[in-house]
C-alpha cells in the first residue's frame, strides 16, 4: 500500500604515488629507468601507440620518453599527448647531441630532455623539478577554478534574488504613492504578487543557508546504521510540505531491506534533491515514485517522475555546478544548481553511484546504488 502522506578527461582516480611512464623500445633502458625510479608507481611501453594506450587507461601523472622509436618517436608521441591532456608532463630522453631536435622537442612544449647515456642522478632530479613543476600548475589551476566558481555562483544569487527584490519593490513603491486603488481587482492582483515574489525570496535564502552548511561539512562520513525506508518518508513529507502540491501522488511503499550503515544526514539531502526536482518539474498534476530493493550487496533506490523529462542534450550537465534546467527560459528556477552536484559527491562518498535516465515529456527516473559494507 502507498505511503500515507498528510495535506498540504575524466582519468582513473590519481594514486598514492606519482605514476611515472617510461617509453623506449629497449626493454633494458625501460628496466634500468623503473629500477632508478623505485619510489614512483612506474608504467612501461615499447612504442608510441602502446603509451598512448596506456595514458588513457591510467592515471599518468609524468610521461618519459625516448625521442627515436620504431613506428612514432618521441615527438609524436608529445604532441599526441598534449592534445590529450595540454597540462601533461613530458620529458625526452635523446642519444643524439642534436640541438635541433631538442629544440623541436621544446617547442612541441616538452618539460625537459635528458641526454643518453642516463645519469640517475640526472635523471631523477629533472623528474622531481618536473612533478614540482606540475603540482604547482594543478595548484593555480585549482585557485582559478575555485576563483571562476565563486564568481559564478554570486553573479547568480545577484541574478535570482534581484528578480523577487525587484517586484516587491515596485509593489511597495506604488502602494507609497497612492496608485492602487483598494477596490480595484488590479490592487489584490499585485498584493498576492509581492506576496509570492516574498515566499520565492525566503526560499532562496533558505536555500542559500543550507547550501552554505553543505558546503563547510561536505568531506568526511558520520556512519550510524540507517533504515532506509523512515529517510525516504521523511523527505517525501518534506517535499510535500515544501511544494503544497497535493495533486501530485506519491507512490511509495515501504519494504524490508537491511539496514544501512550512512551519514544519514548527507544521504537526506542527497534524496531531498531528487524528489525535490521530481515535485518541481512534475507540474500541477502527476506522480512521484520511489522504489527501493535489496540486491544483491547493495540497496536499490529507483526514483521516477511524470515530469517534462530532460533533453538528451542537457542529461550529461546535471550533475554540473550552478547547472539547471529551465526550460521555459525565465532565470527563476528554484535554487541555485548545486543540489545534484552535492548528491552525486555524497553517494559517491558512500561508495554508491547514481545514474539519470530521462525522455523529453514522459519523466525522469533517477537510480541509485548504495552499498551494503
Amino acid at each position: 500500500m502507498a505511503t500515507s502522506l498528510p495535506s498540504c578527461k575524466e582519468h582513473p582516480s590519481r594514486p598514492a604515488r606519482a605514476t611515472i611512464l617510461v617509453v623506449d623500445d629497449e626493454v633494458y633502458i625501460r628496466d634500468l629507468c623503473a629500477r632508478a625510479l623505485h619510489n614512483y608507481q612506474v608504467f612501461q611501453a615499447g612504442s608510441c601507440e602502446e603509451a598512448i594506450r596506456m595514458y588513457e587507461k591510467e592515471h599518468i601523472d609524468l610521461v618519459l620518453s625516448d625521442i627515436t622509436m620504431p613506428g612514432g618517436s618521441g615527438i609524436d608521441l608529445l604532441k599526441r599527448v598534449k592534445v590529450f591532456d595540454p597540462n601533461a608532463i613530458v620529458i625526452i630522453m635523446t642519444g643524439f647531441v642534436d640541438k635541433e631536435s631538442i629544440l623541436n622537442a621544446l617547442k612541441e612544449d616538452a618539460d625537459d630532455y635528458i641526454n643518453k647515456p642516463l645519469n640517475i642522478l640526472q635523471l631523477r632530479t629533472s623528474i622531481e623539478k618536473a612533478l614540482a613543476k606540475k603540482a604547482l600548475k594543478e595548484e593555480l589551476a585549482s585557485i582559478k577554478r575555485s576563483d571562476d566558481l565563486k564568481n559564478a555562483f554570486l553573479s547568480l544569487v545577484s541574478h535570482k534574488l534581484r528578480t523577487p527584490i525587484t517586484g516587491i519593490s515596485l509593489c511597495l513603491q506604488n502602494l507609497g504613492m497612492g496608485v492602487f486603488n483598494p477596490e480595484d481587482p488590479f490592487f489584490a492582483q499585485n498584493i498576492a504578487m509581492a506576496n509570492e515574489e516574498a515566499t520565492y525570496l525566503g526560499q532562496l535564502v533558505a536555500d542559500l543557508l543550507a547550501f552554505s552548511q553543505v558546503m563547510v561539512n561536505s568531506n568526511g562520513l558520520e556512519k550510524s546504521s540507517c533504515d532506509l525506508n523512515e529517510i525516504i518518508v521523511e523527505v517525501l513529507f518534506k517535499c510535500r510540505e515544501l511544494h503544497c502540491n497535493f495533486d501530485v501522488a506519491i507512490d511509495f511503499t515501504p519494504v524490508d531491506v537491511p539496514p544501512v550503515q550512512l551519514d544519514a544526514s548527507k544521504i537526506h539531502f542527497a534524496l531531498m534533491q531528487i524528489v525535490d526536482n521530481a515535485f518541481k518539474f512534475s507540474g500541477k498534476v502527476g506522480h512521484v515514485s520511489i522504489k527501493l530493493a535489496h540486491h544483491g550487496d547493495a540497496i536499490l533506490l529507483v526514483i521516477s517522475d511524470s515530469g517534462i523529462g530532460i533533453p538528451a542534450a542537457e542529461l550529461p550537465k546535471v550533475f554540473e555546478k550552478f547547472y539547471q534546467i529551465d526550460p521555459d527560459h525565465t532565470g527563476q528556477v528554484r535554487g541555485f544548481g548545486l543540489g545534484l552536484f552535492y548528491a552525486r559527491d555524497f553517494i559517491r562518498q558512500h561508495g554508491g553511484s547514481i545514474s539519470i535516465a530521462s525522455d523529453p515529456g514522459l519523466g525522469t527516473t533517477v537510480t541509485i546504488s548504495l552499498p551494503l559494507q
